[in-house]
């Protein structure tokens, strides 16, 4: 893998283990060679993570759109940053910059931002891992939602276990290194069975 796309919090959260988790994570890609690809902010835990990988000389690549450069958000000391026209563009391109996706805990823009390159990963428009670090619990309540999509027959169990998650980066990680993702039909439609 060379880069990971990271979706994370604007804000730090009530609890330092998130930001503490950012700097695990940090730490992960910089001693497996990979850079980061995020959503181009100097605050909350984007910010952390983003100056932490930069603190040891790691690659980051901030994608951001021009309205949020223009109300000050924009984190001008990174490897690369790329300014774009649309949320749509960020989601697009960051997509492509990055050999899988993870979440840590943030915010609705992170939880959509997730959803939408699983829901790729379903569709099967990429076949690269997205996964969660549930970090001191905090997406205990979205796993047991996804598990009761799944008992209710909204989610097959296929696409479900394309979601992989852990609470430590180095494990989560490992596994992203020897991810195959499953087979999956590139349509949507009416499922017969």
């Amino acid at each position: 893998m060379k880069r990971i796309c990271v979706y994370c919090g604007s804000r730090s959260g009530k609890r330092p283990e998130y930001t503490q988790a950012a700097h695990l994570l940090a730490n992960e890609l910089i001693l497996r060679g990979i850079g980061l690809v995020y959503g181009g902010a100097h605050v909350g835990i984007m910010g952390q993570l983003a100056d932490a990988v930069l603190a040891k000389n790691g690659e980051v690549i901030g994608v951001i759109p021009e309205d949020l450069v223009t109300k000050e958000v924009a984190h001008y000391g990174l490897t690369e940053l790329k300014i774009v026209g649309s949320m749509h563009e960020r989601k697009s391109l960051m997509a492509d910059l990055a050999d899988g996706f993870i979440a840590l805990p943030g915010g609705l823009g992170t939880l959509e931002e997730l959803f939408e390159i699983l829901t790729w990963a379903q569709l099967g428009l990429h076949r690269k891992p997205c996964g969660l670090l549930n970090i001191d619990g905090y997406y205990d309540g979205l796993v047991a939602f996804l598990d009761h999509a799944v008992d209710e027959q909204f989610v097959k169990p296929v696409d479900r276990s394309m979601l992989l998650i852990e609470q430590q980066p180095q494990r989560l990680l490992n596994i992203f290194a020897n991810y195959q993702a499953p087979s999956v039909e590139q349509w949507i439609g009416i499922d017969a069975t």
